[in-house]
């Protein structure tokens, strides 16, 4: 049986208030979230990083995902209300990560996604080694005492899953400024994980 973490009230609470409403909602939750709930590291976070939406009605709902670049006006509202009820920030249910370009998943992340129901609320979250990706890529635009960084490490990836993970980033950001600043963190990983 695997330990509750301190999203799982809110989730909860979210999840039993849209379906009090007839509301039903499949996302996709990367980030420290994800982490978390997973239970990959001990740090508290209650900030849900929303990457993508998917179909809470299909016996698969991470068949088709889209990325949330905002959430839906129903579910924006039940997690304000959560947010209220909860004394969390109110940007606590977010689309930071999908909100500011172009999202593509790392290949074949939908089929790995770990799904969790909270009453009207499906939860996808994103496995370790696409968690790999997405902290490798936001550590390259941190410095290397950042969450972000310090997860990255707590993951434990491997020189083959750093290799996937820069190849992926590389395709996110393709500037010679990013790739550069990319090799610096790869070496710090390396050297850090020793």
């Amino acid at each position: 049986m695997r330990k509750a973490t301190a999203l799982e009230a809110p989730l909860k609470a979210l999840g039993d208030l849209l379906a009090g409403q007839g509301q039903r909602f499949a996302i996709v939750v990367v980030g420290g979230a994800a982490l978390n709930l997973l239970g990959l590291v001990k740090r508290t976070t209650l900030d849900v990083d929303v990457l993508a939406l998917g179909d809470p009605d299909s016996p698969d709902p991470g068949a088709e995902l889209v990325p949330a670049r905002q959430l839906p006006a129903e579910l924006a509202a039940a997690g304000a209300r959560v947010a209220r009820d909860f004394g969390l920030d109110p940007r606590w249910l977010n689309c930071k990560v999908a909100e500011h370009g172009s999202v593509s998943f790392p290949e074949g992340m939908a089929s790995r996604l770990q799904w969790r129901s909270y009453g009207g609320l499906t939860v996808g979250l994103v496995e370790r080694r696409d968690l790999v990706c997405y902290k490798l890529h936001a550590a390259a635009d941190r410095d290397s005492g950042s969450v972000h960084y310090q997860d990255l490490l707590a993951l434990q990836p491997s020189e083959a899953e750093l290799e996937r993970a820069a190849e992926w980033a590389r395709a996110q950001d393709p500037s010679a400024g990013f790739a550069e600043v990319l090799a610096g963190v790869l070496e710090h990983v390396k050297r850090d994980s020793r």
